[in-house]
């Protein structure tokens, strides 16, 4: 079994409503799992959101917390609901209508990984399945919600920023219609996850740094933007995918030479994101 669910790395001092997760950056693999798959080390990581959270690990340098998943997504999928159960996959599970996430073998214990390859050969258990769910998906999303839950008392509202990465793949269709290849996707489920004026402000914090930014195609946000994506109640839920050959080998799964600089980049964009979260006294004694 992996050896945490997650890591939640505080701030010295919470400055900002806004809070840094990543939910699919977990690369504890252990060898009892591996062992009794039909992919090797390599493939299985294909799903992965590789080195995100080292992209994002700034965030407590600009007074957010930021908390990262122990589990890999091929294990556990933090960014569906626990009773997206895949009934193909585990022994038991209820046929709950079309879902078409859970259909494509991606549950929150999934079938498959990316390009639709075949993680295990037979079943696993119902049990096995919950005890995943109640191990890893739980305590992540209850520390999840304490740490929203903290920014809205403190500051009056909570900013999620949930961190992802794209194949560089995922764009060739915009990019064959002639418009820039986007770069950064921000989801906020077309306006349901979040208000406008603060997704405003955080596509402009990518503009600044040079990159090219679209909204909600092909990635519009999933369970967690959907689940704690309430702006009425000043709770505010956004996805961000970042393309990965900005900076890292995509077949190799390894940093590229522009990790470096692409994560000084980031730590810019940070700082800007989380601005957005202190209160405007807070930020005119910090000008």
């Amino acid at each position: 079994m992996p050896k945490v669910a997650y890591q939640l790395i505080h701030p010295e001092r919470r400055t900002t409503s806004v809070v840094f997760a990543s939910p699919h950056s977990g690369r504890d693999y252990p060898w009892s799992f591996i062992r009794r798959i039909n992919l090797n080390e390599h493939t299985v990581r294909s799903s992965e959101d590789a080195f995100v959270d080292q992209l994002f690990d700034r965030a407590p340098k600009f007074g957010a917390p930021f908390l990262k998943a122990g589990a890999p997504r091929a294990f556990v999928d933090l960014n569906r609901s626990a009773e997206e159960l895949d009934p193909a996959l585990i022994e038991g599970a209820p046929r709950l209508g079309h879902n078409p996430r859970v259909a494509s073998g991606l549950g929150v214990v999934p079938r498959v990984v990316a390009n639709g390859k075949a993680i295990y050969s037979g079943k696993i258990s119902m049990a096995e399945a919950e005890a995943r769910i109640e191990t890893y998906w739980r305590p992540y999303h209850e520390a999840l919600q304490t740490q929203l839950d903290q920014a809205h008392l403190m500051f009056g509202q909570a900013i999620l920023i949930d961190c992802h990465s794209m194949p560089h793949e995922a764009m060739d269709s915009v990019a064959r219609s002639g418009i820039r290849r986007p770069e950064i996707v921000l989801g906020d489920r077309f306006g349901a996850a979040a208000d406008e004026a603060i997704v405003d402000r955080v596509e402009q914090a990518f503009r600044d740094a040079g990159l090219v930014v679209t909204r909600n195609t092909p990635f519009a946000g999933a369970y967690i933007t959907q689940h704690y994506g309430r702006p009425l109640r000043g709770r505010h839920a956004i996805q961000v995918e970042i393309d990965r050959a900005l900076y890292m080998n995509e077949q190799m799964i390894r940093p590229n030479s522009n990790f470096a600089s692409f994560r000084d980049l980031l730590a810019g964009v940070i700082a800007d994101i989380a601005e957005i979260g202190r209160p405007a006294e807070q930020s005119l004694a910090a000008e």
